[in-house]
């Protein structure tokens, strides 16, 4: 069970501010909590995972006749309004 001082401490360091008058309803709430995240460690996991496959995968589109790298990009940087050699510019819009 949690205690004032420790809800003290926890609000200290998330640096909020808590009135004396919540102390109490706060230490309920943060027991509640606690009690919840508590149910993960009645979780039965298997201890060898590695034989399971994995839920997910990436899915990747086949690619009939993939092009030569780099057939696209001069025609791409050639629209661009402003180029630095191989780079292309733009517009600073963060400044210090």
């Amino acid at each position: 069970m949690a205690t004032v001082e420790e809800v003290k401490k926890l609000a200290a360091l998330v640096r909020i501010s808590i009135d004396d008058a919540d102390l109490e309803k706060f230490t309920k709430e943060f027991d509640a909590i606690l009690g919840y995240i508590g149910q993960l460690e009645k979780l039965e996991l298997p201890l060898d995972v590695s034989s399971e496959k994995p839920a997910l995968h990436n899915v990747m589109r086949i690619e009939g006749e993939p092009h030569a790298g780099g057939k696209y990009t001069e025609a791409l940087a050639s629209q661009f309004p402003a180029r630095d050699g191989d780079a292309l510019a733009v517009k600073q819009i963060i400044t210090h």
